[in-house]
């Protein structure tokens, strides 16, 4: 029996490697709203974990922002955060906390997560696979197989980002 529907296509990926108290990856912010609103479905976004060691707050941060998707709101969570990074700065744990409260979760949740560690390992693979090809400050952008270096400036990146987005969702030419 043969299928006439169109084949479904999975959706190009753009992994973003990000770290929460990092002002670069604030100012990334708005073109990944407009990327999002740009493309809805059709590009996945996936956020992956790259905290620095100079920010002592990142690595929980990243296991905060583990413990929001799995309570339904990580992006929203990863907005908050990020909207206020002076704020994680000076509070550090309890201000993970403090907006997960913010948005409705289950902020005693996010507060066992971050003391018996559940979301390491995930932290640990994304910062792993980051090094394994070549990341080493955020954000660091990976679509279509080309590695985009935003920690030094945004400057065109989004429309670069568009460019081979486009291009992937065209498909391959006859």
């Amino acid at each position: 029996m043969s299928d006439s529907s169109p084949a479904r296509t999975e959706a190009p990926v753009l992994d973003v490697w990000c770290e929460l108290q990092c002002p670069d990856c604030r100012s990334a912010l708005d073109d990944l709203r407009d990327l999002r609103a740009r493309y809805g479905d059709r590009l996945e976004l996936r956020l992956r974990h790259f905290p620095l060691e100079k920010h002592k707050h990142a690595f929980a941060a990243a296991q905060a922002a583990e413990e929001a998707q799995e309570q339904g709101e990580g992006w929203a969570y990863v907005e908050a955060v990020l909207g206020r990074v002076e704020e994680l700065d000076r509070k550090g744990e309890p201000f993970l906390v403090e907006v997960a409260r913010e948005l409705g979760l289950d902020a005693e949740e996010f507060d066992t997560a971050l003391i018996d560690g559940r979301h390491i390992l995930i932290v640990d693979a994304d910062q792993a696979e980051g090094k394994a090809i070549g990341v080493t400050g955020t954000p660091t952008y990976v679509i279509g197989g080309e590695r985009l270096d935003g920690g030094k400036s945004q400057e065109g990146l989004r429309e670069r980002i568009e460019e081979i987005a486009d291009r992937l969702l065209a498909g391959p030419r006859a």
